[in-house]
């Protein structure tokens, strides 16, 4: 029985490989009736950024990973030419990322949702951790590991991501000072390469692939479970706001806040273009606050807000208070202007998903996002800000622009991220150098601001700012980056370019994997492989 089970399984991975291939002489799966594993749907046509639309042929449903270890090894093994496979796992994707035109889409969360948590006992050296499926959500670990007082050090602003799909990218929020991001908190990876092998893989066990997937677009493999480390979960959280009008004050401030890790647990920021952006920008701070500070009503200055918060891990700790007087009493922001609010840790976490609510109700969740993400080297962000506010109307801009610093140490040099390169001339040691800061422009294309035509005017004015920054002085790089031509993709990568395509070469050499991103091709097994082969672009409808 098992095995007719399998037979079955196998030729209907066949048969969605023969529609997808460039003989197909049907127009879908679905022609042949209802299959449980593959079907055609407008989901993996679209995703978040609701800027691309590429329709796969096909859709995987796996309900194990040896079902994608079956369709991969099959597409490496064969001579079809044209069929390429991407990973979706909750579609939060800008640009297309998780899509596969005319290939096969395989829908992470089919995946049996598993999350086990190991808690070392007292007096063990182990670590806690998490052993999770790539399909499960940020937000239903944290729901899991809290039950037994624990929770991953770092995170994202919303948790209703996939892990696999953090993991494939960075995984960045206010906790990534202190913490680093979410791909150097994980202790091993279950990984399905483009050829098809599963491979359980860390920083001591196929250690290429583990650093390669970590950050890697999805390129080199599909992260079927991750092992998360976890620490104690702190009981609630005290959370702050504060603001300014000099922006160098603002900087500095920040960066204070950094340098003070055994005292600060998160640190944020953003951008107050006006009034209106303002009560934008404050859904996600509780209400009852009447958070809604009187910033000189009908001025057109600009303000920036610190947000930053300290973490309670004793249920009676009454030193909170002087903890959060201590931090503030070193800073400069203006006078009278300062929020603060305890909460307790989950919902502090999970705060973006109030934001989410509200804009689901105005109807305004569902609708085009056209996000740009840099990555900006502290001696840089003076010069980004200003291109940055040449570049943007706080008239018809809605939604937040966050602006925050990383600390370079806590990203390892030997994952595929890619952060602004260090000056040939630096001595190293800190100082500019040590210090990049995220900017995320988290623009909506509104249907009552944005009129027809609008959408390609703001994605012209991102490629814009983009350009300027990253070929200019900034040296700036793209967070959840978006390329159009081969020669932008080498330059993002810079002196990482030949280890990523030589990682790529390695583990998927006919480059099956995540053709969303457009930086390799598909490449016919007729055509004699090499490891140097120069990869180009593949060219979206757009």
């Amino acid at each position: 029985m098992e095995f007719a089970m399998f037979c079955t399984r196998v030729n209907t991975l066949l048969l969605l490989v023969v529609l997808c291939s460039s003989c197909k002489f049907i127009q879908s799966p679905m022609d042949f009736g209802p299959l449980d594993i593959a079907q055609t749907t407008s989901t993996a046509s679209l995703d978040f950024g609701s800027i691309l639309f590429n329709s796969p042929s096909g859709v995987l449903r796996p309900e194990s990973p040896r079902d994608i270890s079956l369709l991969l090894s099959f597409l490496s093994a064969s001579s079809f030419s044209q069929v390429t496979v991407a990973a979706r796992g909750a579609g939060h994707s800008i640009y297309g990322q998780a899509q596969a035109p005319d290939g096969i889409v395989i829908m992470m969360d089919s995946l049996p949702s598993t999350i086990e948590i190991h808690r070392r006992r007292d007096g063990e050296a182990a670590l806690s951790y998490a052993d999770v499926s790539g399909g499960v959500l940020w937000v239903e670990l944290l729901a899991e590991s809290l039950k037994v007082g624990l929770a991953p050090r770092s995170w994202t602003d919303y948790l209703y991501l996939s892990i696999g799909g953090t993991l494939s990218n960075g995984g960045i929020s206010g906790q990534a000072f202190k913490y680093g991001p979410q791909i150097t908190n994980v202790l091993q990876l279950d990984v399905i390469t483009g050829k098809g092998k599963l491979v359980t893989c860390s920083p001591t066990m196929s250690s290429e692939l583990f650093y390669a997937v970590l950050g890697g677009l999805g390129q080199f493999g599909i992260i079927t479970s991750a092992r998360i480390l976890l620490q104690d979960a702190p009981h609630k959280v005290r959370w702050l706001r504060a603001f300014y009008q000099d922006f160098d004050i603002f900087t500095k401030d920040q960066e204070l806040l950094i340098s003070m890790p055994e005292k600060v647990d998160y640190v944020e920021g953003f951008i107050v273009l006006d009034e209106r952006s303002l009560h934008g920008s404050s859904i996600a701070f509780p209400s009852h606050m009447d958070f809604i500070p009187d910033l000189q009503k009908g001025s057109s200055n600009v303000y920036y807000c610190i947000e930053f918060a300290v973490y309670v891990y004793e249920a009676k700790d009454s030193s909170i208070e002087q903890v959060a007087e201590e931090i503030l009493r070193q800073m400069s922001y203006m006078p009278s202007r300062i929020y603060s609010v305890e909460v307790s840790y989950f919902d502090f976490l999970n705060r973006v998903r109030m934001e989410e609510m509200e804009l689901r109700r105005r109807g305004v969740w569902d609708i085009p996002h056209p996000w740009l993400n840099m990555f900006v080297p502290k001696s840089g962000i003076k010069e980004f800000r200003d291109l940055l506010m040449e570049n943007i109307s706080p008239q018809d801009f809605e939604g937040p622009i966050l602006i925050y610093p990383l600390l370079r140490e806590k990203w390892s040099t030997n994952t595929s991220a890619v952060l602004p390169e260090v000056a040939a001339d630096s001595t190293g040691g800190g100082g500019d150098d040590e210090v990049v800061y995220i900017v995320g422009v988290l623009r909506s294309a509104t249907p009552g601001s944005c009129p027809p035509g609008c959408l390609h005017d703001l994605l012209r004015r991102n490629r814009r700012i983009t350009e300027a920054a990253v070929g200019g002085q900034v040296g700036a790089k793209q967070y959840l980056p978006h390329h159009q031509t081969a020669m932008q993709w080498r330059q993002h990568f810079g002196r990482g370019w030949e280890r990523f395509a030589a990682r790529k070469a390695r583990f998927d050499p006919l480059n099956i994997l995540a053709p969303g991103q457009g930086i390799f091709p598909r490449i016919s097994d007729s055509i004699p492989r090499t490891t140097t082969r120069s990869p180009l672009l593949l060219h979206s409808s757009q």
